[in-house]
């Protein structure tokens, strides 16, 4: 199904790096930053595979992007924190960047529809 939606794909590869990267913050952060960065990204999954297969993918591709953003300042945090080193924190907005500009696409081609 991720060959079928390269955005799916994308979001595949990001959690391949997320998922790791937060298990290692240190053991109070997991249970916040960590976890909660978890489920957000979890959920950005199912909103994607439900935008493919759902009619009305506006609400859901909306919903998508708030989350993205979510993550963004989670991250964002964390890095204030210390607990991501300036190099993973550039690659995850830079690969939140590429994601969010292919959802904006996808929402627009909604919108114009």
């Amino acid at each position: 199904m991720a060959d079928e939606l390269p955005i799916l794909a994308a979001w595949i590869d990001f959690l391949g790096w997320l998922l790791p990267a937060t298990e290692a913050f240190p053991h109070k952060a997991r249970f916040t930053f960590s976890q909660r960065l978890h489920n957000l990204a979890l959920d950005v999954v199912e909103d994607l595979v439900e935008a493919r297969y759902t009619r009305d993918k506006l609400p859901v591709l909306r919903r998508a992007n708030l989350r993205l953003e979510k993550i963004r300042v989670l991250l964002g945090l964390a890095r204030q924190h210390r607990h991501l080193a300036a190099r993973q924190h550039e690659f995850a907005a830079r690969r939140l960047w590429e994601i969010g500009s292919m959802l904006g696409g996808w929402r627009k081609q909604q919108e114009r529809r």
